[in-house]
């Protein structure tokens, strides 16, 4: 991992503040210190959406996937946040695993799979079997940077595919993006998945985002015929 790449300013890496919407009018850049202004890009996004749940192991990602390329399929355009620092699975489903992020004038220019944009760790990585051996400060980082620092552009929306569980990732990214449309829960029938699914809805309402909706994943199987 280039550990340069995630986690410094957009001054270091372009030694410029061309793409800053404060230019010329920084403070920081008048005193001679290094800037610490941000191009709020979340602003030029309509409808910002967390996908999220409880347990892992639910087709979280397959969601997010699928709901991309529903509304793309609706002439919307879409962008797809993977916050899954440690198991980055968006691009496997999208087909885009040789794609890689890469450093433009105006940010980190997000791959592209077949108009929608994303970003994701797995973009980074020196290979696919690479871990990502992170504490939790190094995680928040990179989901930092991948907020403030991608060019996203315009967009109707952006759905963010968090990793499961109720702890840092969800927090920071409500934190870094305070306007969130809401959040659609993804679960499955089973009791177990059922139970963390319940502190994930719980989670969301503690934190003051809309339920858009619960999908019940993997909940069937209608066999034909010739099967039984």
């Amino acid at each position: 991992i280039n550990a340069e790449y995630m986690g410094t300013s957009m001054t270091k890496q372009n030694n410029d503040c061309d793409s800053c919407a404060q230019k010329g009018s920084c403070k920081d850049q008048s005193d001679g210190q290094e800037c610490t202004c941000k191009v709020d890009r979340m602003a030029r996004i309509k409808h910002k959406i967390i996908i999220a749940s409880g347990k892992g192991g639910v087709g979280k990602s397959t969601v997010s996937v699928n709901l991309a390329r529903a509304l793309q399929m609706k002439g919307l355009s879409v962008g797809v946040l993977d916050a899954d620092i440690t198991g980055p699975d968006i691009p496997k489903l999208l087909g885009i695993e040789e794609a890689r992020l890469r450093q433009g004038p105006d940010g980190i220019e997000p791959a592209l799979a077949d108009g929608i944009k994303v970003a994701s760790m797995a973009l980074i990585l020196t290979s696919r079997e690479t871990p990502v051996v992170w504490r939790g400060p190094m995680k928040m980082a990179a989901i930092k940077q991948f907020i403030q620092d991608v060019n996203w552009g315009d967009l109707d929306f952006l759905l963010i595919d968090l990793p499961p569980g109720t702890s840092d990732e969800p927090l920071s990214v409500v934190q870094l993006i305070p306007e969130l449309a809401g959040a659609i829960i993804v679960t499955t029938p089973q009791e177990v998945a059922l139970l963390d699914s319940r502190k994930a809805v719980n989670m969301v309402k503690a934190m003051k985002i809309p339920v858009l909706g619960i999908v019940e994943n993997m909940s069937g199987l209608v066999l034909s015929l010739i099967h039984i």
